[in-house]
């Protein structure tokens, strides 16, 4: 067989939908530990705790090279599920006079395409709010900045504002116009061009301010619900995909000993159950924090 066949059969795209599909699921982990510090930690020690992590996702060589990686691998596991899909019909172009398929196949097995799909729109729907605004609008973005109360010389009570910079304890640099942020995060001195330091963006406030419905009592974002109805939804399809994708992820790579495929299954659905439900969790408990 040559190897423009083998890439071409079912049984190629079978594997590399199965390995894709558990590459994504390890990066489900990942950006759920990630996100899970929205609502671990509060105020300003959540806010740090947070933006410092997406420093991090955005500057470590390997997680660059790992999120490269996962966009490639939805793009193709979307892809070859649809031509997975596509080439089954096209296997039986004229429907049995008998067809029972329930009893070949769960509900959501012969759904798997619809679901996939809609995760697909998700993602891209969720990427638009988040990632774009991050990584490619030229739009100006939040800077972390904190506000902090003492007294002066004569006693009396004074707050200043100042960025929250990558040595916060060694180089507090106040919020004022003799600062100016340039390529998005750095701290340069206005009058002569000197940089002073380096402060993060406020992805924190970002997502608050999109599942809040508002903050000190004043609005956010009028649609902050239906965002959260939105991502609940998608999060259920999610969950409803991984129900079967799962476990048949290791049958497709013939994985599926009788010994280990009950264990495979059942930490699945775990899987399938808790990884979803604690990501709609997060905007949930935000919208009803706020």
């Amino acid at each position: 067989m040559s190897r423009s066949a083998i890439l071409s059969s079912s049984i190629a795209k079978k594997y590399w939908m199965a390995a894709t599909g558990l590459f994504l699921c390890l990066f489900l982990v990942g950006h759920l530990l990630g996100n899970l510090q929205l609502i671990l930690k509060t105020g300003e020690e959540g806010r740090r705790a947070f933006n410092e992590y997406a420093y991090f996702m955005g500057h470590n060589i390997f997680i660059k090279v790992l999120s490269y990686a996962t966009y490639i691998s939805i793009l193709f596991h979307a892809a070859d599920g649809i031509m997975l899909a596509v080439q089954n019909r096209q296997a039986r172009p004229v429907k049995y006079a008998y067809n029972n398929p329930s009893a070949n196949s769960s509900g959501m097995a012969r759904q798997m395409a619809v679901l996939g799909t809609a995760i697909l729109v998700f993602i891209v729907i969720h990427m638009a709010n988040f990632w774009w605004k991050v990584k490619v609008s030229s739009e100006p973005f939040p800077v972390h900045t904190y506000v902090i109360s003492s007294t002066d010389q004569m006693g009396m009570a004074k707050t200043d504002t100042l960025y929250y910079t990558h040595t916060p304890s060694l180089q507090p640099v106040p919020v004022n116009p003799m600062i100016v942020v340039k390529n998005g995060t750095e701290l340069y001195f206005k009058e002569v061009n000197v940089k002073v330091g380096d402060t993060y963006k406020d992805l924190h406030k970002i997502v608050m301010a999109f599942f809040g419905k508002s903050v000190n009592g004043a609005p956010v974002n009028e649609y902050a619900l239906f965002a959260v109805v939105l991502y609940v939804l998608a999060m259920a399809v999610l969950s409803f995909h991984l129900m079967h994708g799962f476990s048949s992820a290791f049958q497709s790579l013939g994985l599926n000993h009788k010994k280990y495929m009950p264990g495979i299954k059942l930490f699945g659905k775990i899987f399938a159950i808790v990884v979803p439900t604690a990501f709609a969790i997060i905007p949930i408990l935000i919208f009803l924090s706020k």
